[in-house]
């Protein structure tokens, strides 16, 4: 059914819920996993002389967290006994980076974890997984 699963990660505890969901669908679907962080792009700033950090330091810091968070869910899969291929990109939202991944890759499968806000906070944070939800033409399964 599903033959490639896609986990977007973002290193939180929900989203390791989410690759317990996906290894298990994928040792019993035989299906092989992906996994992608997607990276903030650096907040350039009218006033270039009051950069906090510079470009390069902020880009290295964004792909060593990426890394490690991608390096995270290949870890628990191989624990699992099963491959893990895993990417991170650069993106400034992340739902469309997810999407256009899952595309490239044949991926049938997102498995998203979900931090449950609700009402007004919902409202205002919004949600990489209700992005994901609403534009995707690939199955999503939403992990709490």
């Amino acid at each position: 059914m599903y033959k490639r699963i896609l986990v977007p990660t973002d290193g939180s505890d929900v989203t390791g819920k989410a690759v317990t969901t996906a290894i298990t669908l994928a040792q019993a679907l035989g299906s092989r996993i992906r996994t992608l962080s997607a990276k903030e792009p650096f907040p350039y700033s009218a006033i270039s002389e009051i950069q906090p950090i510079a470009p390069q330091e902020y880009f290295e810091a964004q792909e060593r967290i990426a890394q490690q968070r991608v390096q995270q869910v290949v870890a628990t899969c191989e624990a699992a006994g099963l491959a893990c291929d895993a990417a991170t990109v650069e993106a400034s939202h992340p739902y469309e980076a997810i999407i256009d991944h899952a595309k490239q890759h044949g991926c049938d499968l997102i498995v998203m974890a979900s931090h449950g806000r609700r009402g007004m906070r919902a409202l205002l944070l919004g949600s990489e997984t209700q992005k994901v939800l609403t534009h995707s033409s690939i199955a999503v399964l939403v992990v709490r």
